[in-house]
């Protein structure tokens, strides 16, 4: 969740040892069919479709060659050399940004559309 992220990241800044580097995890492996689960889960309770359910959607494919199954962060060095933990599960935490995305809808669709890109250009091109 970004709120967790944002908070390890200030607690490695103000006490974090230098040069060293620190694993930001909330101890939540997931397979990746299991976090597009509960995407759907989330959806078929805050947005609700009539007669069918998000995962009516999933198309499952032939995974590439390598294919990321999992991913496993260890974030054991963050817990105890500086104390940190995430304030949010895996659940709460994904609920928040579903809710997020639901609400800015502008924000998202201006971002699909590319539109962003030309605001960026615009505020960042002399910057280079």
């Amino acid at each position: 969740y970004v709120g967790d992220h944002c908070s390890a990241i200030r607690e490695v800044l103000a006490r974090g040892t230098p040069g060293e580097t620190y694993n930001i995890g909330g101890w939540n492996e997931k397979k990746n069919l299991d976090v597009v689960h509960t995407l759907c889960d989330l959806l078929d309770q805050l947005r609700p479709k009539t007669g069918a359910s998000y995962r009516d959607q999933i198309t499952y494919v032939k995974d590439r060659p390598g294919h990321d199954r999992r991913y496993a962060i260890d974030a054991r060095k963050l817990e105890r050399e500086l104390g940190w933990k995430p304030a949010e599960t895996f659940e709460t935490g994904l609920a928040k940004t579903v809710q997020w995305y639901l609400d800015n809808q502008a924000w998202s669709d201006e971002v699909a559309s590319g539109d962003y890109r030309k605001w960026v250009e615009t505020n960042y091109a002399q910057r280079a």
